[in-house]
């Protein structure tokens, strides 16, 4: 029982609304990680708009033919 212990003292531990508020008002963005979080999101969340709209479109042309 050795091993779980260890895991869960290395997990975050909860925090109140205010320490958390707190900590992320520390945290300072670089030159070019504004861009970089954008490129990501267009990265994940393209495909899956894509994959949507494709069902969509198959659905619409199974009942307008």
């Amino acid at each position: 029982m050795y091993f779980p212990e260890r895991l869960r003292n290395l997990l975050p531990k909860k925090k109140s609304p205010t320490e958390l508020d707190k900590h992320y008002d520390n945290i300072e963005l670089e030159k070019g990680d504004f861009l970089a979080m954008v490129i990501a999101a267009f990265l994940t969340f393209m495909p899956i708009l894509l994959i949507a709209m494709a069902v969509i479109y198959g659905i619409l042309l199974l009942f307008v033919r």
